[in-house]
């Protein structure tokens, strides 16, 4: 989660809560169906949709997962060409550690199964814990640079430069760096039928 209101992260929070609005009032939603739905909070989904909180990365997949939009869908419009260019540096960073560092989405696809591209940073002693996503849902990270120790369920894994880690992530996960050097790795995360479980569900059910 991001513990401060930057200026990136507060036109990116105020862009989120614009999405959320602008999809739940193309329902018919009102805000106590989509929290219902999603099982967050009503006063999280206000303090959301008035781009007042940076949501946890959790609460963000709750959202667009009931939204049936998935999660790129949230940081952006969708794009009108084939074609999305994210530039070094323009990608949203929904996740901000303890110690600096970041997870940013550079890039993903639309629904219904949706593919996240994630560039993440842990600084020493830095560590995300992740509830499991929906059902289905896998996991591809390769570390780029330094030791990243990646816990799946009750398995736990060391990886070195190099190394890459193919997961099941709708099981608790975390990635951490235990130590002394920053590592990075890039992450892609699929994420089929994004919406289904609530597309034959009422908004109240």
């Amino acid at each position: 989660m991001l513990h401060y209101m930057d200026v990136g992260a507060e036109s990116l929070a105020r862009a989120i809560g614009a999405r959320v609005k602008q999809e739940r009032k193309r329902r018919g939603w009102t805000l106590d169906q989509l929290a219902a739905t999603a099982g967050v909070s009503r006063r999280m989904l206000v303090n959301v949709e008035q781009g007042g909180v940076n949501p946890s990365v959790g609460t963000l997949l709750r959202l667009s997962d009931a939204l049936g939009v998935g999660l790129p869908a949230l940081v952006e419009p969708p794009a009108s060409r084939t074609a999305k260019l994210t530039r070094h540096g323009d990608g949203a960073v929904l996740w901000t550690g303890d110690q600096g560092g970041q997870g940013v989405l550079v890039a993903g696809t639309e629904p219904p199964d949706v593919v996240e591209l994630w560039d993440w940073t842990l600084a020493p002693g830095d560590q995300h814990q992740s509830e499991p996503h929906s059902a289905g849902t896998r996991e591809l990270l390769h570390v780029q640079a330094g030791t990243v120790t990646v816990t799946v369920g009750d398995e736990r894994f060391a990886l070195a430069p190099g190394d890459a880690l193919a997961f099941d992530g709708d099981l608790a996960h975390s990635y951490m760096n235990t130590t002394t050097e920053p590592a990075r790795f890039s992450l892609t995360v699929f994420e089929p039928g994004v919406g289904a479980a609530h597309r034959t569900e009422t908004p109240n059910a």
